[in-house]
């Protein structure tokens, strides 16, 4: 029996950052967000384990301007 395959990390603030590219609420780039579905159970987990650094990148740059991701 296999894994299942990961749930989407969106969370519903579908917002792209205009310098990285990453959607602000799920730190996927829209390539990502729209192959989800087709994507097998280990791309989607390589994907995900990118996720928390995305994030950190996203919060910094996003303090430093003063906006603050969603």
């Amino acid at each position: 029996m296999s894994e299942a395959a990961p749930v989407s990390p969106c969370v519903g603030v579908c917002t792209l950052d205009r310098q990285s590219l990453f959607c602000i609420g799920c730190a996927r780039s829209i390539a990502e967000i729209a192959q989800w579905p087709r994507l097998s159970a280990e791309e989607k987990r390589r994907v995900i384990e990118q996720l928390p650094s995305r994030r950190a990148s996203l919060r910094v740059r996003h303090a430093e301007s003063g906006l603050a991701p969603g």
